[in-house]
């Protein structure tokens, strides 16, 4: 299989874990929404929904998977870390861009600069 396609299978695993939990509480209008575009290898885990009369709406992951097979994290909001996921799937450090930090801080982290 190719490192693209296995990528792409486990991330999408990955973010169907996730939409399995709910947040504790009364957030009887809530869910989690994975959206994932093949052809263009996007995936984000979205929380929407209602509590009352506040509005939740949010991306908790978005990752892509750019043309060159990196992983690109956009936004990461889980507790551990989904690179950290990642990495126990057997992604390496290499092939993990964390997108949120500035290109010029990139080089710090110890992942992949782009």
């Amino acid at each position: 299989m190719d490192k693209v396609k296995l990528y792409a299978e486990i991330i999408e695993a990955l973010l169907r874990n996730y939409a399995k939990f709910h947040p504790i509480g009364d957030w009887a209008e809530y869910e989690n929404q994975v959206i994932i575009d093949k052809g263009k290898r996007y995936f984000q885990l979205m929380c929407v929904g209602w509590k009352g009369s506040r509005r939740t709406y949010f991306s908790q992951i978005h990752l892509d998977i750019k043309p060159n097979g990196k992983i690109w994290i956009q936004e990461d909001l889980t507790e551990e870390g989904i690179a950290k996921e990642l990495i126990d799937k057997g992604v390496p450090k290499s092939d993990i861009v964390l997108a949120f930090y500035a290109p010029f801080r990139r080089e710090d982290t110890g992942f992949a600069v782009a």
